[in-house]
């Protein structure tokens, strides 16, 4: 009985262009499985699909919020005057945020472009939450460093920058 079944079902499936289809493209889309109508929709979708633009609205708006940042607070500025006052808080900062960026460049430079290991996560787990954790450092020390200069502007206006710092990295590569 389950063979019966099973024959009737195909039965009812008409594939088009067969040269006994004498039914109408709608009817016969209807009899279609649902596997090849996704197999139908999925071609259509990626036939439509165009890569998506790397300079949005979005990149742009922390680009140039960035720029407005580094301009109207005079960042480099007050960067330069916090190094001459030998803040160790900056230097410190500094240093863990070269350890962030040394790990971050040995995973996309080192492992994923010259040995060709796209999934570097899964094989070294523990590259992920060192970058994680260093940077996290790196920021809370900027914050400590640069905080007798904006106040509570400072993680406000170092968020800015490192959003826009990353929207224009995203835009090189």
């Amino acid at each position: 009985m389950h063979v019966d079944g099973e024959e009737s079902r195909k039965r009812k499936i008409k594939l088009p262009g067969t040269p006994s289809d004498k039914t109408s493209e709608c009817e016969t889309s209807k009899s279609l499985t649902s596997d090849a109508f996704l197999d139908k929709e999925s071609t259509a979708v990626e036939k439509t699909m165009r890569p998506l633009n790397r300079l949005n609205i979005h990149s742009a708006f922390w680009i140039l919020a960035s720029i407005a940042v580094t301009y109207y607070f005079d960042f480099l500025k007050n960067i330069k005057e916090t190094m001459q006052a030998d803040s160790w808080w900056l230097s410190c900062g500094t240093c863990l945020l070269a350890a962030c960026l040394s790990v971050a460049f040995y995973c996309i430079l080192y492992l994923e472009w010259y040995c060709g290991i796209q999934d570097y996560d899964e094989q070294y787990p523990a590259l992920i939450p060192i970058t994680t954790a260093t940077f996290i450092a790196a920021a809370i020390c900027f914050n400590v460093a640069l905080w007798p200069v904006w106040s509570f502007f400072t993680p406000v206006l170092l968020f800015i920058q490192f959003m826009g710092v990353v929207m224009l990295v995203s835009l090189l590569g």
